[in-house]
């Protein structure tokens, strides 16, 4: 099952409902939202500075990924980064691919 990072930053109202419901409380949250998409949380831990929650999860796609996200966006609680994560094995296969490009100013 694919593998991605999901990085958030609380807004004030997410800040708030953390200090109403608590870490495990989140987590508890957030694994019922992967787990409804068929995923697993792999880790989840909750940053000081920069990013707030940072998490690996494993979803069967990348629809089900957009749809985690799209959903915990339009809560405005938090704002997210998500990032598809690859093995050793399947950038070797990317880097494999002849592609064409020529750099700006080339």
């Amino acid at each position: 099952m694919p593998k991605y990072l999901v990085q958030g930053r609380y807004t004030a109202a997410g800040l708030n409902g953390l200090l109403k419901d608590k870490a495990s409380g989140r987590k508890a949250a957030v694994q019922a939202a992967v787990k409804s998409v068929k995923g697993k949380m792999d880790s989840l831990y909750f940053g000081s500075t920069g990013m707030d929650v940072v998490m690996i999860i494993d979803v069967p796609d990348s629809a089900a990924a957009a749809a985690l996200s799209v959903t915990v966006g339009a809560s405005g609680s938090i704002d997210l980064t998500v990032t598809p994560l690859l093995t050793v094995d399947e950038l070797d296969a990317a880097l494999g691919v002849v592609t064409k490009y020529r750099a700006p100013g080339a």
